[in-house]
């Protein structure tokens, strides 16, 4: 093969790798979430600690305490304790003072006030002194409403006074 011929075979093939290599526009990010039913999560993240619930009450036969976890909140965590007495504030903390405790969210919630059978999200049957740490979903574009249910227990006629303290990390 001659220098020539040779020489000009090489830029032939350069050029056509130059052209293959040319610099493509990056590729759009992919947005997987569409694909795999998960919310889609624009912004940053939602961070902080709210107060949920901070007191002491009557409990005659149920209580519900409404709180919500805000939009973007990537782990939220309610944590907190509570104490009932029997008869009044501060009185009898034994299993004469046991109640119920759940926590729910929406749907739950409007099944149980209808009188429809249902699953907690978390849930203690008895209890006179608890702690709850507990993870909840994380959040999309909008808040996510739950809601603390404290209960008598079943047939109890006496009042149990509740004293509660509750927080949310997100």
């Amino acid at each position: 093969m001659k220098p020539r011929t040779y020489l000009a075979g090489l830029i032939a093939i350069m050029m056509a790798a130059g052209v293959a290599c040319k610099k493509q526009p990056a590729p759009s990010t992919l947005d997987m979430s569409e694909h795999l039913n998960l919310p889609s999560i624009n912004g940053a993240p939602a961070s902080g600690t709210q107060t949920v619930l901070e007191k002491t009450f009557d409990l005659k036969v149920s209580a519900i305490f409404p709180f919500e976890v805000p939009a973007h909140a990537a782990q939220p965590h309610l944590h907190g304790i509570f104490q009932s007495f029997a008869g009044q504030a501060h009185g009898p903390s034994d299993e004469t003072a046991d109640i119920g405790f759940a926590i729910l969210d929406e749907s739950q919630q409007a099944d149980a006030a209808d009188n429809r059978p249902t699953q907690a999200l978390f849930s203690v049957d008895t209890s006179h002194n608890q702690s709850v740490n507990f993870d909840l979903p994380p959040t999309g574009e909008q808040a996510v409403k739950y809601y603390l249910v404290f209960r008598n227990a079943q047939g109890s006629k006496k009042n149990r006074f509740v004293q509660a303290h509750f927080r949310l990390d997100f």
